[in-house]
């Protein structure tokens, strides 16, 4: 019976069956591959762009500097542990409150820490 039923569909396919089998592979990868090249120029490149300018920030923290965690804890930089990868935040200048964060939980920095004088604060 499966000898039959090839038998039967090749038989219709003839030369031309052949080709167009070939041409029909082409046009069906085509999308797929355009399809892919969207997505990496849409999806995938800007997120390693991304993750990279993150990593580069990471790398550039210093003390005083005023960051925002992604948990959305906003603190001034007071420690960088090199050993442990972590960072100490003070959070809380009256109470001297410190919490000490990993180094990837940083989400950015919002700028260094200005002491004015007494002077300019009247």
């Amino acid at each position: 019976m499966y000898y039959a039923l090839l038998q039967a569909t090749t038989a219709g396919a003839g030369e031309g069956g052949t080709q167009a089998a070939g041409g029909g592979l082409l046009g069906m990868l085509l999308p797929f591959a355009l399809m892919f090249a969207i997505f990496y120029f849409l999806l995938i490149r800007p997120q390693q762009k991304k993750q990279k300018d993150h990593q580069k920030m990471l790398e550039a923290l210093k003390e005083n500097d005023i960051v925002a965690t992604s948990s959305g804890i906003i603190g001034k930089i007071v420690a960088i542990k090199k050993d442990k990868d972590s960072v100490v935040l003070r959070v809380d200048d009256t109470t001297n409150t410190k919490i000490e964060f990993q180094r990837h939980a940083i989400a950015g920095v919002i700028g260094p820490k200005e002491d004015k004088p007494a002077e300019a604060k009247k």
